[in-house]
């Protein structure tokens, strides 16, 4: 069968005749992006990457003749979001400043401990609250709202808000008040 042929086939859904062009043209892509890429494994993702792309496009492509240029537009499209991912990735690396090899991280290490104890404590101080309570609690603390839209999310009046967010802190704080006495 054509390309041509099969084409219309997966078209329809086929995933079998998606399978047979995948063997007819793999080699082929996967060869293409090992080029564009100079890595084995890259080019692996690549080529996964190209062929998922062409299944969720099936619906919008038509394919007269071979299979293959669409692939090579495919696949050209998804080495270059590759490469500006990978740029981007460097650039991000490159704004880190560099570690000192000689610190002792015995340091880091202790201060990462102790945060995850205070980080269980006030998870176990949470889930000591109401359900309510504690919606609100989270969204006033870790999501930059005001109380109305907390309300308007919720679906409750901004007096309710402000009484379970005043419980809320006042039970959570007065737990490690205690904690620390």
């Amino acid at each position: 069968m054509t390309d041509e042929e099969l084409w219309g086939q997966v078209r329809a859904g086929d995933g079998e005749a998606f399978g047979q062009l995948f063997e007819r043209h793999a080699q082929a892509v996967f060869a293409y992006c090992l080029r564009r890429t100079g890595a084995w494994s890259v080019a692996e993702d690549l080529l996964s990457v190209v062929f998922l792309e062409t299944w969720r496009k099936r619906a919008s492509v038509v394919v007269e003749g071979s299979l293959l240029p669409w692939l090579y537009t495919v696949a050209l499209g998804v080495t270059r979001n590759h490469q500006r991912a990978r740029t981007r990735y460097e650039a991000a690396l490159g704004r880190v400043p560099p570690h000192d090899a000689d610190d002792d991280h015995a340091d880091d290490v202790a201060r990462r401990v102790d945060a995850e104890t205070r980080t269980r404590a006030v998870i176990a101080e949470l889930e000591k609250l109401s359900a309510g309570d504690r919606e609100v609690l989270e969204m006033s603390a870790w999501s930059d709202l005001s109380q109305a839209q907390i309300a308007q999310v919720l679906g409750i009046p901004v007096g309710t808000v402000k009484s379970r967010l005043a419980r809320a802190q006042h039970t959570v704080r007065g737990a490690f008040v205690e904690e620390a006495l």
